[in-house]
Parts: structure tokens; sequence; C-alpha cells
């Protein structure tokens, strides 16, 4: 069935209405009612990502507390001397960047390490650190992202060394870079 394009209202039209229905009481126009407030927002999965912790950490098939000791990672790259890698493991270098690896799955985290790595150099840093987090979600592969990043920078030809971080700036959790530069 085909619709008629809607006739036009034309001035004997307009007058035979208004005669029709006679006369009319004009209201006065009335203030649109205020907007109601939204609600404040409410971090549901992150409640229900705490909530899940426990359960996870009870289900790991590895021990996370062997993470924390004895899993620092340390590396030194041939023809430097070895008190760049100690100084650089009690933190007397300065931290002049950092990125945070933690939710990115392996391919995003390699190509972020890349990325970051790179800036760093054209900004002429020579000290970065990379947070890729303990591994305490990765379940029985163990920590991924702290394992390709310590892949990832000993084949680096621009890291001279790397070292655990100190407890405060992430421990095993993280790494400090040192740059060629």
């Amino acid at each position: 069935m085909k619709r008629r394009p809607p006739a036009t209202v034309n001035d004997e039209d307009s007058r035979l209405f208004r005669d029709a229905i006679g006369e009319i009481r004009r209201l006065d126009p009335v203030a649109p009612p205020p907007a109601t407030p939204k609600p404040e927002p409410h971090p549901h999965m992150l409640e229900a990502d705490e909530a899940a912790v426990p359960g996870e950490l009870m289900n790991m098939a590895f021990d996370p507390g062997l993470i924390e000791v004895g899993e620092e990672l340390s590396y030194l790259r041939d023809g430097y001397p070895p008190k760049l890698l100690r100084q650089l493991k009690r933190g007397q270098y300065s931290v002049q960047d950092d990125i945070d690896l933690h939710q990115m799955n392996a391919a995003a985290a390699q190509a972020t390490i890349a990325d970051f790595l790179a800036q760093a150099a054209e900004r002429g840093l020579h000290c970065v650190r990379i947070v890729h987090g303990k591994g305490l979600r990765s379940k029985a592969a163990g920590p991924v992202l702290k394992m390709l990043t310590d892949r990832l920078l000993r084949r680096r030809d621009d890291v001279i060394a790397f070292a655990s971080a100190r407890p405060m700036q992430g421990g095993t959790g993280a790494v400090v870079v040192l740059l060629k530069g």
C-alpha cells in the first residue's frame, strides 16, 4: 500500500478547523521538569575482579612466593664493567620514564616495549623502568610478561643492562633498564 503525501493546509482549511473547535483558551508555557541527576558511577568490574583474586590465588599451580624471592631479573651485556649492574641494582640510576604492561597480552606487550624503547632512544633517555607484573594471575604458565620482557631486553642492542627494580619501585614486578646513549 502506497502512502500519499500529506495534503498541504491552506487558509480555508485553517478557518474551517477553528470554526469547528470553537473558542480556545491559551495555556501559559510550563517549564520542563528538572533533569534527574545521573547516578554516581560504581566500579562493578573492579569489585568483581578483587573478589575473584583470593580464589585464583588458591588455584595456582606455582608458588607466588618463589617469584618474589630468587626470581630477580639481571643482565649485563658483554664488554661492560660489572660495576654498572651493581649500581643499577642498588638504585643509583634515576628512572627517567616508565611503562606499565599490566592487562596486556604478549603481542601487545611486545609491541609496547619496542615502541617505548624506541621513543626513549629518540628522547635521549638512559634509564627507564618497565613494569611487567609478577605474573600472579598467569596460573600454571608462570609470569608470562616477565619472561617476555626478559627475553626481549636480552636481544636488543640498545640495552646495556637491566635488573629487577628495588622494592619501592615494583620489586620483581618491574625491571630498570640501562640504555646506550
